[in-house]
């Protein structure tokens, strides 16, 4: 995997911006205090935030006009002034922002950017320009989580973009949440119900592996395929690779198709190892850790590439904010996995 450039860490009293670069339902009506809670979060944290310009011009208007996300994609890079872009939320289909890309822009302008789910798209367009990006949290899902966020998603998070630190081990939280609370304004102040979290397990490896990381959601990932963002073969050189399914839950047949793909491509070949997100609402648990061993082990023979799964990435909450192209390693005798640089400069 190439080198990616590392941005500037973020300070107190810088500028961030927020960007909807899928769905935009932060603009709409009903959903515009659960942003502004999000904002107030980040604010709390001595950043500056600002809005570009159709942040919030609501969910019609930014699917209607992909060029205006790209144009405030572009534009947050571009503004000396602002020092990191929030996505507002995921959605399904930021791949359209793709002809309005520059990725020279990017390039010239590295700075912190961060986002998960749909955001994969986001964070493969930095890859490809040469930029290390973040997958972690949005603003109006874990920002402007119900009372407080979860100490264990804002540790990381700052850890990932706040400090120049090596951000060291991700250790398993000891529980976890994706009870579905209705965004309504009524409901901002009841908590949701936490569950004990069993914990990393490895389902195959004995070994120590290191590898720069590279992933996302895995439904976002197949979008991608046949596009310029498309990684080259030797992009998966040497990397670990994670992986998380979203709220759809994906049918445990679809993540089945998805990696065998994945095989036949040659990338099993070329990655040290994977991570598996724990999946929403544990939903598939079982039957996901089948097919991940059917298709590595059993159909491309691949018994001894380390996976450890039900790692707090992606949709799992709470969870941790990982670096694109930053050198992880999984060690399977101590079921541990940690990122062994820091994430910014």
């Amino acid at each position: 995997m190439k080198k990616l450039v590392k941005p500037e860490h973020l300070k107190p009293g810088d500028k961030v911006a927020t960007v909807s670069l899928s769905w935009g339902g932060a603009g709409d009506p009903d959903l515009l205090w659960r942003y502004r809670v999000g904002k107030a979060r980040l604010e709390a944290l001595g950043l500056e935030v600002v809005e570009m310009d159709n942040t919030l011009k609501g969910s019609d208007f930014v699917y209607e006009h992909p060029e205006k996300r790209a144009e405030d994609f572009m534009n947050a890079f571009k503004d000396k002034s602002i020092k990191g872009i929030f996505s507002c939320i995921g959605g399904s289909e930021s791949i359209r922002l793709l002809p309005y890309i520059d990725f020279d822009v990017i390039r010239d302008n590295p700075k912190v950017f961060i986002g998960y789910s749909d955001t994969t798209i986001g964070h493969f367009m930095c890859m490809k320009a040469g930029l290390s990006s973040f997958y972690g949290p949005s603003v109006l899902a874990e920002f402007a989580e119900n009372v407080e966020m979860h100490d264990y998603t804002l540790d990381y998070f700052k850890k990932a973009v706040f400090e120049t630190d090596v951000i060291g081990e991700i250790k398993p939280s000891f529980y976890w949440t994706n009870q579905y609370l209705e965004w309504k304004e009524e409901n901002k102040n009841i908590k949701r119900e936490v569950y004990n979290n069993k914990g990393y397990e490895i389902l195959q490896g004995n070994s120590v592996v290191r590898g720069n990381l590279i992933g996302g959601c895995i439904e976002v990932i197949e979008f991608m395929k046949e596009t310029p963002l498309w990684p080259e073969p030797e992009e998966w050189n040497d990397s670990i690779l994670f992986l998380e399914t979203s709220e759809d839950t994906p049918f445990p047949e679809y993540v089945e198709y998805w990696l065998r793909s994945y095989g036949i491509m040659g990338i099993f070949d070329r990655i040290k190892g994977i991570v598996f997100g724990k999946p929403y609402k544990n939903e598939y648990y079982n039957e996901y850790k089948e097919v991940i061993e059917r298709v590595i082990r059993n159909e491309f023979g691949k018994k001894d590439l380390p996976v450890v799964y039900n790692v707090n990435v992606g949709h799992a909450d709470p969870k941790c904010t990982l670096p694109y192209g930053a050198l992880a390693e999984i060690d399977c005798n101590k079921g541990k996995f940690s990122v062994l640089e820091s994430g910014t400069l």
